[in-house]
């Protein structure tokens, strides 16, 4: 089999004009490293969402709206964001999907906290006024520079890829990790002790990192390294599935 590795990535979605969309770095990101990226439609329908898991190696699941708290026990706070309850239902069967079937799994920023969330974490709802440090984790543009450290886990899948103990990232977010889930194994922080990135050492390849490698990519070698190794581990699946050989069995 030579086809690339095909990965459905989770849409934005956006309120005012009902629309979806895609930043293209996420799709660029995944190209450069020979995957083939497909934008999933915004569903809740769990058979259509097997359907769709039938026919990818992996799912990216990207940044946008806030979690609703109420999804980890929480009431919504004043300075809580937009929430988009239909993403979160879709992601939170998604999720479960790729765990039960060891599909690869990659999240980003909100993916982080989604992770965290649907295995039975917490967040904080808006980190100024529950965590607030020198740390600038609501960065302004442009979005390819690094603004803070992180110092990563030594034992970790996320250091294995990585090559190395310590990096500088970029970061736009202003919620994050509270208490981990203990599904999770956290394996990147930043200087004040923020998460910024978790592990499911149990499953084959899921991870997920608090700052953004689709808008570094192009500048920065650790990104490119982290959708090279999510690709690659996406790639293993395609090899052991006797499904889809070209992209047009997907359309």
């Amino acid at each position: 089999m030579n086809r690339p590795a095909i990965i459905g990535i989770v849409p934005l979605y956006d309120k005012q004009r009902k629309s979806l969309w895609m930043v293209p770095g996420y799709m660029e990101g995944i190209v450069q490293a020979g995957g083939l990226p497909v934008i999933f439609p915004l569903t809740c329908d769990r058979e259509k969402l097997e359907q769709l898991l039938d026919r990818v190696d992996g799912v990216l699941f990207t940044g946008g709206q806030d979690v609703d708290p109420a999804r980890y026990g929480q009431q919504m706070q004043d300075s809580c964001g937009e929430i988009c309850r239909k993403r979160d239902e879709m992601e939170w069967e998604l999720l479960r999907l790729c765990r039960v079937r060891r599909k690869p799994a990659y999240g980003i920023c909100r993916g982080i906290q989604l992770f965290n969330a649907a295995l039975g974490g917490t967040l904080y709802q808006h980190i100024p006024d529950e965590l607030p440090s020198e740390v600038e984790h609501h960065m302004t543009p442009p979005y390819d520079r690094a603004v803070h450290p992180v110092t990563v886990d030594e034992d970790s899948m996320l250091y294995r890829i990585l090559g190395k103990s310590s990096l500088r990232v970029n970061s736009y977010h202003h919620q994050g990790v509270r208490d981990l889930s203990p599904v999770l194994t956290a394996c990147a922080w930043a200087p004040d002790g923020l998460v910024e990135a978790v592990e499911d050492r149990k499953q084959p390849f899921f991870l997920a990192t608090q700052w953004h490698p689709e808008f570094s990519w192009e500048k920065d070698a650790s990104s490119r390294r982290i959708f090279q190794a999510f690709v690659d581990a996406c790639r293993q699946t395609a090899r052991k599935s006797l499904g889809y050989s070209t992209v047009c069995d997907i359309l």
